[in-house]
C-alpha cells in the first residue's frame, strides 16, 4: 500500500514511534488525541508480533482444543464428540484472525488515525533524530520535536548448547505460524509460552513431550503449573520437571531430532521448540548514540521515560523495558505514556503519583496474566511468597474452585483452585489466582479488586449471580472472615 511518506516535507514530527504493534498503534493514537504529529515505523508487519505469532494466532488455535474438551466434560455434550479436530479448519481458523499475514488493515488504521506510516528500520542517531532505511535502501530522516516512543518488542532467545543451529528448532514464531502437525514435537520451557504451546499441539494431534527445569509456570502460585501440568498429562502429554537439555543432534535436515538430557537420557522428537526466554529488540536502534547500551532493556520512570537520557523525550514501552511482557500491559503503559507525552507538550501539570492519569503504578501492583491452557490459570498482583519477601502480613485464602455450584454446572466433575492473599493491615486484596476450567473471565473481577484497592468490607456487597463460577468470591471472603 502506499503510506504518506512525504506528508511532513522536513520530516519534523511531534512524536516518533518505533514500532507498530499494540503498543507502539496505542502511544500514536494517544498523542495523536492530544494533537500532536505523529510518525510511526515498522520494519515488519504492522500490528506486530502480537497480531500475526504470538496472542491472535495462538489463541485461535487453542480455541478449538478447548471446545472440544470442554464439551468433552459435559454429559450429553460428551456424546457428540465423535471424531478429532479438523486440523485444515483450525489452521483456516487462525489464518483468518491473522489476515493472512496481510496488514493492509493495521496499516490502514494507523493512518485513519492522521498517522504517518514509515516501512524500514528505525536507528535513533542522536537525540530526537531516527533515520528510517527501507528495503530498497531509501533512507528518510525523521526528528521529534517531543518524544520518541521505543515499542520494538522482544524475540526469543535460543540456548548456546552443541548441536542447536543443526536441529533448526521452533521458536513461539513457528509454533503459531505452522500449518503441519508434526507427530512428535519436543517442547523446552514451563513458561506461559511453553504450556500454551504444547496444550495446542498435543490437542492437534502431536505426541507433545514438554520438558522444563522447573515447575510449571514457575513465577505463579505452586498449585497452578500443577494443575496445568495435570491437565497436560490427562490430555496424552509426556510432562517431565527438573530436566535440562544439553545437546541436540539432526545429522539429516528432513529427518528427526535427538536431545540430549542431563539425566543421562535420550529423547527423539519430530521437531522440537524452545520457549526459554526473551530478549528486547534494542540491539541495532542506535542507543549508543545517546548513551545507552545496546540490546539492553530499558530501565524507565513511572511515565515510562527512560532513565539516563536527557531532556525528557525518550519513552520505552511493552516489552522493552522489561516490567511486563504482555501485550495487555504494554497497551496501558502506551496509553498512560501517549498522555503524558501530551500533558508535557502542552506544558500541563504530570499527574505521576500512584494511580495517577501518567503513572503505570498497575505495573508494580496489579498485572493480570492468563494462560490458555486446559484447565487455564490466571492471577493478579501478588503471590503469597512475593507478599511475603516484602514484609506484608498477609493472610492466604485458598479454596476450591468446586464450592461455586456455576462451576459444577460448567463442566461435570469441574477441577480447580482459587487463592486470594490478603493484606491484614488494611483489609484489601494484594493478589489472587485462579486455575480452573473458563477462568479467563473471571479474572477481571479480581483485577478491579486489586487495582481499586477494594475493602474487603465492601466487596461483599458485591453480589454474584447464582449459579455462576463467579460465586466463589462469595466463599473467598467467607473463609476469610471465619476464624
Amino acid at each position: 500500500m502506499n503510506e504518506s511518506l512525504e506528508s511532513r516535507s522536513n520530516g519534523a514530527y511531534d512524536v516518533v514511534v518505533l514500532g507498530a504493534g499494540p503498543v507502539g498503534q496505542n502511544v500514536a493514537d494517544h498523542a495523536r488525541a492530544a494533537g500532536l504529529t505523529v510518525a510511526v515505523v515498522e520494519r515488519e508487519l504492522v500490528g506486530g508480533e502480537c497480531s500475526y505469532w504470538a496472542c491472535v494466532p495462538s489463541k485461535a488455535l487453542l480455541r478449538p482444543v478447548v471446545a472440544v474438551a470442554d464439551a468433552q466434560r459435559v454429559d450429553g455434550a460428551r456424546q457428540a464428540v465423535t471424531g478429532r479436530l479438523d486440523t485444515a479448519q483450525v489452521f483456516a481458523r487462525r489464518d483468518r484472525y491473522v489476515t493472512d499475514w496481510d496488514d493492509t488493515g493495521q496499516a490502514e488504521w494507523v493512518k485513519s488515525i492522521g498517522a504517518d506510516l514509515f516501512r524500514g528500520h528505525g536507528r535513533i542517531d542522536g537525540p530526537r533524530r531516527v533515520i528510517v532505511t527501507r528495503d530498497d535502501g531509501a533512507r528518510h530522516t525523521l526528528t521529534a520535536r517531543h518524544a520518541v516512543a521505543i515499542a520494538t518488542g522482544s524475540r526469543p532467545v535460543l540456548p548456546d548448547i552443541p548441536g542447536i543451529n543443526e536441529a533448526r528448532p521452533w521458536t513461539n514464531r513457528h509454533g503459531t505460524d505452522s500449518s503441519t502437525v508434526p507427530a512428535r514435537l519436543a517442547i523446552v520451557g514451563g513458561g506461559g509460552v511453553g504450556v500454551e504451546m504444547a496444550t495446542l499441539w498435543q490437542g492437534l494431534g502431536s505426541q507433545v513431550t514438554l520438558l522444563a527445569r522447573r515447575s510449571l509456570l514457575p513465577r505463579m502460585e505452586p498449585f497452578a503449573g500443577e494443575f496445568i501440568a495435570r491437565g497436560l498429562t490427562q490430555a496424552g502429554a509426556d510432562v517431565r520437571i527438573g530436566v535440562r537439555v544439553t545437546a541436540l543432534r539432526r545429522p539429516d535436515p528432513a529427518g528427526p531430532v535427538t536431545l540430549t538430557l542431563d539425566d543421562g537420557g535420550e529423547l527423539e522428537a519430530d521437531d522440537v521448540m524452545f520457549a526459554t526466554g526473551r530478549a528486547p529488540h534494542t540491539d541495532d536502534l542506535g542507543l549508543d548514540t545517546v548513551g545507552l547500551t545496546p540490546g539492553s532493556w530499558l530501565d524507565v520512570d513511572t511515565t515510562c521515560l527512560v532513565r539516563g537520557v536527557e531532556g525528557d523525550w525518550l519513552y520505552a514501552l511493552g516489552d522493552v523495558n522489561h516490567r511486563a511482557l504482555l501485550t495487555h500491559q504494554g497497551k496501558y503503559q502506551a496509553r498512560t505514556a501517549g498522555d503524558a507525552i501530551g500533558a508535557r507538550a502542552a506544558g500541563l501539570p504530570l499527574d505521576d503519583a500512584p494511580w495517577g492519569d501518567h503513572a503505570t503504578t498497575a505495573d508494580q501492583h496489579a498485572v493480570p496474566q492468563v494462560f490458555f491452557t486446559d484447565p487455564e490459570a490466571g492471577a493478579v498482583g501478588l503471590s503469597a511468597e512475593e507478599a511475603a519477601r516484602a514484609g506484608r502480613r498477609t493472610k492466604v485464602v485458598d479454596l476450591d474452585l468446586s464450592a461455586a455450584q456455576g462451576a459444577n454446572l460448567y463442566a461435570d466433575g469441574y477441577q480447580g483452585h482459587a487463592r486470594m492473599v490478603v493484606d491484614l493491615d488494611r483489609e484489601i486484596l494484594l493478589g489472587v489466582t485462579f486455575v480452573g476450567y473458563g477462568i479467563s473471565e473471571l479474572l477481571h473481577s479480581a483485577t478491579i479488586a486489586v487495582a481499586g484497592e477494594v475493602p474487603l468490607k465492601r466487596l461483599r456487597h458485591a453480589v454474584a449471580c447464582f449459579p455462576t463460577v463467579s460465586e466463589i468470591w462469595l466463599f473467598l471472603l467467607a473463609a476469610y472472615h471465619r476464624k
